[in-house]
């Protein structure tokens, strides 16, 4: 039996954890201990897209750009965030392949290079907002500024390269992949975002030097494939209330009305809980049954209203 389709939204960090050196090697490794719970949907007949976040990689990737700059050009930000969900898919789709056939479920992984339709008159593709990248020592964000790269800290002695990130409006290629899924096939798509492009009059698509925010992109693929449930994983095991306070207690079920009050009371941060709250209600408010927002080893708890926070009319 079908119990519905599931969009799964994957942060970057998971596979890249903050203070770990990010080698490839290391990154698979991550990758492969992420997978457990998406074995387990896939065994019992869940439809599945997968989203990824690329935060930590695509910053790699900017540096490696100014590092060589002087020996091969540069490439735009738009392309390497298409680039990142290219490698990032192989590595999702060859880990959770081989955790499937390693555990009899006959189900097959396919990745999809997807595009984020943005407008190209956004506002925030002037004002950059998103951390990107790992964390910066001194010498490194000094260097930044000197080239005029928007840099921020986050908190006391933690500073991260800033990049645009327009809203998202719809995935170029929903159809293709709803029609993967709808096929029994375990989607991977819309990684980092998505490569964010406009609709040019005369051109018609046309890249952005941008990053898109991942669970907002979750959330609307799965209006546009029809998912029953959106996911989101993070290294938080639920949204609190008064975080980083004495006073913080976790929220385990949340209706619209109080993720609206909570999102208007401004404390939630702008880089981190506050996309994945709005994700999670504006995927609820066009019709899906819920959404779902947990730490990464708590996913299927999460799903059965153990941990983590639910948000929609039929919560836990």
């Amino acid at each position: 039996m079908n119990p519905g389709t599931i969009v799964i939204a994957l942060g970057g960090n998971a596979v890249a954890p903050p203070g770990e050196r990010a080698t490839i090697g290391s990154q698979f490794r991550h990758t492969r201990e992420s997978l457990a719970p998406v074995v387990d949907l896939a065994r019992s007949g869940w439809h599945i897209a997968i989203v990824h976040g690329n935060g930590p990689q695509v910053g790699d990737d900017l540096a490696r750009n100014e590092l060589a700059a002087d020996l091969v050009e540069p490439l735009p930000l738009g392309v390497l965030v298409a680039a990142t969900a290219g490698w990032m898919g192989y590595m999702i789709q060859q880990s959770l392949q081989n955790a499937l056939t390693r555990a009899g479920v006959p189900r097959t992984v396919v990745t999809v290079i997807t595009q984020t339709l943005c407008d190209g008159a956004d506002p925030d593709l002037r004002r950059p907002t998103k951390p990107i990248g790992h964390a910066l020592d001194a010498t490194r964000v000094a260097r930044l500024r000197a080239l005029g790269v928007p840099v921020t800290e986050e908190r006391p002695g933690r500073w991260r390269r800033l990049a645009p990130s327009p809203r998202p409006r719809a995935v170029v290629e929903h159809d293709t992949v709803r029609h993967l899924v709808a096929a029994g096939h375990i989607v991977i798509a819309c990684g980092g975002g998505g490569a964010p492009v406009y609709d040019d009059p005369a051109l018609h698509l046309e890249g952005l030097d941008a990053v898109v925010d991942k669970d907002r992109v979750a959330a609307i693929l799965g209006r546009e494939i029809d998912a029953d449930v959106l996911l989101i994983l993070t290294n938080v095991d639920a949204v609190y209330q008064a975080y980083g306070t004495p006073q913080q207690k976790a929220i385990r079920q949340m209706s619209l009305q109080e993720a609206d009050r909570l999102l208007a009371s401004g404390e939630l941060g702008e880089g981190n809980m506050r996309p994945k709250v709005e994700a999670a209600a504006e995927f609820v408010r066009a019709g899906g049954q819920r959404a779902v927002i947990s730490e990464l080893a708590g996913g299927l708890a999460a799903l059965r209203g153990e941990t983590g926070t639910t948000l929609g009319a039929d919560a836990l």
